[in-house]
């Protein structure tokens, strides 16, 4: 998949549209960057921006945006509603596609140096990309705001991680951190009484109610509060288990400084003077926020949650959860909505969570799995939902060739032009034989007398719709492969210069030429694998359709591979074409071998 990151600056100016939309421009000036959405807020004067792009572009797009808002805003001339140190106040790196939270710290500190060393920003890192546990809150981090950055810039722990500790008065600080990505999600029930939804909300969120015993009202949650008692701790909350008055308070000092003691203030509790407090009981899931509201609109009662690790708290449980909690008090969840985006793999995550208590295989093609979530969490049931606009990273064939329908790409084959050509026709082949190994792996998830095979059966069509897009994605690779070359011969040619300058454009496009079939000759074995494994348990009735994709994923390496040696004839690089070829003669070994055992698989069955 697409590597995707998401970045959120957010810029302390939400009265001037102009300003905002220079800032807008020249974030989108970088290539390969989508600008998703831009919050103006007049009453906070802030605005959040919020696109995406590749590691290496969201970084460049990120810097661009916080240089022109130092040219733009004055800080010392900033008044706003909400908490603010900076002209880019924070600029946070959310992971979306096939990227680490690792790559997004590594992003984070790679932009926050740029930042302070161009630009002379104080920056200091927040959330995971923070150096110390005190700076992993925003809040923390932001304490003071501007008007109290310059004496805070003097203080021996609140040194910079990056840049001076003199006071830039027109552009402040910034906080640059990376985090996971946050789902605002709702969940709809039958009844128009907010009580509910707020009790199902403390039940589910992390920091629940009171803790309570003796008469409790299992509808309004009515009984004697827990108090905290000297020396004798209730088990409400684990961090409190087994530790004195005396000891919790040094812990807490010890262990977490002023994060968690900020914590606790925040919802009344104060670590060194814990005595008659209330006991929070804990929620059923972390890193999840949420209340209960009603939807004018609909007049019906909602539980309004944002969701700040989707990883640890799974969407899906979530729900299930919600709809156990609604049943107990006789009513019904009717369906759910995302507000904004959320990630191709917590939809992905959802449809296996389905699948798997329907008995039936993950391994389908995207659209399916985008169906299967959407019907079972209800996601339309107060608006359309449709993925391509609310799901971020998710795998598509944008390839020109790839988008035809079968009888169209054959009639562009059999034309006068040389692409696309045998190298994106082995990459359908290749497709096709790892197409049919996972259509049969699919089919057996749901035969008697299969069940015991049900987890191999689920990783076989998985490894099977990956390799059958891989593939896919081929066929247009491989025609646009040879462009490098292409642009090469058409290079000036009059003077010396200009000729080695062609000849090394021109055995580069050649090397790129070569890797393209190379690649898929690579995913053609995988195909190979997948029937493979299939014919190991495949059902008699089924072998045809093995077979018959062992045979097209073979056909398609054996093709792929003549591109491989046409394009090797013209590459001077001796030792590139040794590698290539030894790696080459490997893989079709590889291929032979598999395609023997299956057939042999298939024979028996005939």
């Amino acid at each position: 998949m697409e590597q995707i990151v998401e970045c959120v600056p957010n810029f302390s100016e939400g009265r001037d549209k102009s300003i905002i939309d220079k800032i807008k421009k020249s974030i989108e000036s970088v290539e390969g960057i989508k600008v998703l959405d831009v919050d103006m807020g007049a009453d906070t004067n802030r605005t959040v921006v919020t696109f995406i792009g590749s590691p290496k572009n969201v970084s460049e797009a990120a810097f661009i945006g916080v240089k022109r808002a130092s040219e733009l805003i004055d800080m010392s001339k900033h008044q706003g509603a909400h908490p603010r140190m900076g002209a880019t106040d924070v600029c946070p790196f959310i992971p979306v596609s096939s990227v680490s939270m690792e790559k997004c710290i590594e992003i984070a500190k790679k932009t926050g140096k740029r930042i302070a060393e161009e630009l002379d920003i104080p920056i200091y890192l927040y959330e995971e990309a923070a150096t110390n546990i005190e700076r992993r809150n925003l809040a923390t981090v932001r304490s003071g705001e501007y008007e109290g950055l310059k004496n805070k810039l003097k203080e021996k722990e609140w040194k910079p991680d990056y840049g001076r500790r003199k006071f830039n008065a027109k552009s402040g600080a910034t906080a640059v951190g990376a985090r996971e990505f946050l789902i605002a999600y709702n969940i709809n029930l039958n009844t128009n009484d907010r009580t509910y939804a707020n009790e199902i909300a403390y039940e589910i969120r992390e920091r629940g109610r009171w803790k309570r015993e003796g008469n409790i009202d299992p509808f309004y949650y009515k009984g004697e509060v827990v108090r905290f008692d000297k020396g004798n701790y209730p088990d409400g909350n684990s961090d409190f288990i087994g530790k004195t008055f005396e000891e919790l308070a040094t812990y807490y000092k010890k262990e977490y400084g002023q994060n968690l003691r900020k914590r606790y203030e925040s919802i009344g509790l104060d670590p060194d003077n814990l005595e008659g407090m209330p006991v929070y009981k804990d929620g059923k899931f972390t890193h999840v926020k949420g209340l209960g509201w009603i939807i004018p609109e609909y007049n019906r009662a909602q539980i309004s949650m944002n969701l700040t690790n989707y990883k640890i708290s799974p969407i899906h449980e979530i729900y299930d959860t919600a709809c156990k909690e609604a049943e107990k008090r006789g009513i019904r969840v009717t369906g759910s909505e995302i507000v904004g985006l959320i990630p191709y793999d917590a939809m992905k995550r959802a449809a296996e969570h389905y699948l798997s208590k329907m008995h039936k295989s993950p391994g389908l093609p995207v659209p399916d799995l985008m169906n299967v979530t959407i019907q079972s969490l209800g996601l339309s049931d107060v608006a359309d939902f449709n993925p391509h606009d609310k799901v971020l990273g998710m795998p598509k064939t944008n390839g020109e060739l790839a988008n035809r329908v079968t009888f169209d790409f054959v009639d562009e084959v059999s034309r006068d032009s040389p692409a696309p050509g045998g190298g994106s026709v082995a990459a359908l082949s290749g497709a096709l034989g790892a197409a049919l190994g996972t259509m049969v792996a699919n089919l057996s998830t749901s035969k008697a007398g299969f069940e015991k095979y049900k987890e191999k059966l689920a990783n076989i069509s998985s490894k099977g719709q990956k390799t059958k897009d891989q593939l896919v994605k081929a066929i247009d690779d491989d025609t646009s492969a040879f462009d490098e070359v292409i642009k090469a011969m058409r290079m000036p040619k009059d003077t010396e210069e200009e000729k080695i300058l062609r000849n090394e454009k021109m055995q580069k496009g050649y090397k790129i030429a070569t890797l393209v079939p190379l690649e898929t000759v690579e995913y053609c074995k995988d195909a190979l694998y997948i029937c493979k494994e299939i014919s190991e348990i495949m059902d008699e009735s089924m072998s045809s359709d093995v077979g018959s994709g062992a045979l097209m994923a073979n056909a398609g390496a054996i093709s792929a591979a003549y591109n491989v040696r046409i394009n090797l004839k013209s590459i001077k690089d001796k030792e590139f074409s040794l590698t290539t070829t030894n790696k080459l003669e490997t893989l079709l070994k590889d291929c032979k071998n598999e395609l023997k055992h299956i057939l042999n698989n298939v024979e028996k069955c005939l």
